[in-house]
């Protein structure tokens, strides 16, 4: 019992010091989970890509970027993340600095800008993970990074093939300047996932390969190269830059007579890295089971076929998840005696702690000595579940499945890609006002930090609080979608779209207020419990 009060004490400290704040070294290019579902694999023949920012440096903000018109000779400015100066006090945040111009095109979609743009009108969908890969092949000469490229392809491109062809053409014109990134890009008809990396030291352009997942299948990235074997006469499954071949062999990583295989040639390291394969594996496990994957494996197939159609609340549930039920909860070395004496999970036994706290009682939690994570963890910054639909018109077909910090205690918001504008909360950075009501990633924030304290407790009532919430955003959704479909086939398109707006920001205020109740209801009910 003394060694669970100081245990508590430790926590307490740790977690209101700047717990969910602080960044934990070795969350360093473990960052990100994307999940893709092509459109017969899902259960209402969506199109899906996700992602979970999981860096708690990123900005928190959702925006509405509206579609322009632009001026010939107009100029689109470029900028590269970097460490904001933190003061004593402040938020460790990036900022962005101007890196270069390229020329504007005439006319750019409306899109969502979150940290990485992820979905616009014209429902083109993009989910992230990153993977790192060889380090020699990092360059600083380029002008485009991965959020840069995220946004140049909301701008200018309607599908996914095009906008892999797009990147292709401006990568290799103005280069890459970012680590092994993929993104996982998805359109209403088909998703892809295109891994990039650079040219090399102090050069231009970079090295990439695209796969496409059958539109029977499900895939994943968890911050690993999974694009293999690549066969470049099946145009339809593939696509690579010029010197996918020639980079590899220059640099003695093929010898051009073995199988080429994209991921062992640009990204060795990452095939190995436990954090990495036991999150494909969980996720394939979860959609389908029957395959009884080694979950100890280097490599498991690029995509799989699921069990039954996969749900948007059946995506839901796999990024809550942190391997409970699994010989790999990372709780599970937290145990106490119950009343008949028999070792439980303690109800304080928490799977998002970092690893210096875990260290202290060698607990297992969101990184363990292997250097393994959940596929939820403390640190996400916002999530996405992103469903394009060739059956709606594209006004309501482009829907944004949306979550603020860490989605296991988190809830789902509904937000179209074609809003005019969303509640001012949502829009404003967490990161710059430091803690307020004024920013709702504050509030989800607040939830997912004090649930850490006693997450055995006090998850049950996070699930109980959220889940009939989210099923009403759900079953509501439905109905307004209805709506706006017959407004748009009356030619009553402006009302269609703020119908659809109204929706989201009422949706998004009813969330953020309920997270600010939630986090009164857990603080004072277990008050003294810690």
């Amino acid at each position: 019992m003394k060694q669970l009060v100081s245990l508590s004490l430790i926590l307490t400290l740790a977690l209101f010091s700047g717990f969910s704040q602080n960044i934990d070294p070795i969350t360093e290019g473990m960052e990100c989970t994307s999940i893709t579902v092509g459109k017969r694999a899902s259960a209402d023949g969506s199109v899906m890509t996700s992602h979970t920012d999981d860096s708690h440096r990123s900005r928190t903000n959702i925006l509405v970027e509206p579609a322009r018109d632009h001026n010939a000779g107009e100029k689109q400015t470029l900028v590269k993340r970097q460490w904001a100066k933190q003061e004593p006090g402040q938020m460790a945040r990036y900022e962005n600095v101007p890196v270069g111009e390229i020329d504007q095109i005439a006319h750019t979609y409306q899109f969502l800008n979150t940290a990485y743009p992820c979905v616009n009108e014209k429902q083109l969908a993009i989910g992230e993970s990153t993977f790192g890969g060889r380090k020699e092949l990092k360059s600083d000469k380029g002008l485009i990074d991965c959020q840069c490229l995220c946004m140049l392809m909301m701008q200018r491109c309607a599908t996914a093939r095009e906008a892999i062809r797009m990147a292709g053409d401006l990568l290799k014109r103005y280069g890459w300047n970012d680590a092994g990134e993929c993104l996982t890009i998805a359109d209403k008809n088909e998703v892809w996932h295109l891994e990039i990396l650079g040219p090399g030291k102090d050069k231009v352009g970079a090295v990439w390969a695209a796969q496409r997942v059958p539109d029977d299948h499900v895939a994943v990235n968890a911050n690993a190269s999974t694009i293999r074997e690549i066969d470049l006469k099946d145009k339809d499954y593939f696509m690579a830059s010029d010197n996918v071949y020639t980079l590899a062999k220059e640099n003695g990583w093929w010898d051009g007579k073995s199988t080429f295989q994209f991921a062992y040639a640009y990204a060795p390291s990452t095939r190995t890295m436990i954090a990495c394969r036991r999150r494909e594996w969980r996720v394939f496990d979860l959609l389908a089971p029957s395959l009884h994957l080694d979950p100890n494996s280097e490599n498991y197939p690029f995509s799989v076929k699921p069990d039954t159609l996969v749900t948007i609340e059946k995506m839901m549930s796999v990024f809550k998840d942190y391997y409970e039920g699994t010989p790999y909860d990372m709780r599970k070395t937290l145990t106490v005696a119950d009343k008949d004496g028999k070792q439980v999970i303690s109800p304080m036994a928490n799977p998002f702690m970092k690893r210096d706290e875990l260290s202290l009682f060698r607990i297992n939690g969101g990184w363990n000595e292997l250097g393994e994570r959940n596929i939820a963890v403390h640190f996400t910054v916002y999530g996405t579940i992103i469903q394009c639909r060739a059956d709606l018109p594209d006004e309501v077909g482009a829907l944004c499945w949306f979550a603020l910090d860490n989605v296991a205690s988190s809830i789902y918001v509904p937000i179209y890609a074609n809003v005019t504008d969303l509640p001012e909360t949502y829009k404003t950075d967490g990161r710059i006002t430091g803690f307020s009501k004024d920013a709702a990633w504050w509030g989800f924030n607040r939830v997912g930090t004090i649930a850490c304290q006693r997450w055995g407790d006090m998850h049950v009532v996070i699930d109980h609080w959220w889940e009939p919430l989210q099923k009403q955003f759900i079953d509501d959704h439905y109905t307004i979608e209805t709506q706006a479909t017959k407004l748009l086939k009356e030619g009553k398109r402006q009302e269609a779209i703020q119908t659809l707006t109204n929706f989201t920001n009422s949706c998004g205020n009813t969330a953020v207020n309920e997270a600010w109740k939630l986090g009164d209801h857990i603080w004072t009910t277990f008050d003294g419990m810690w």
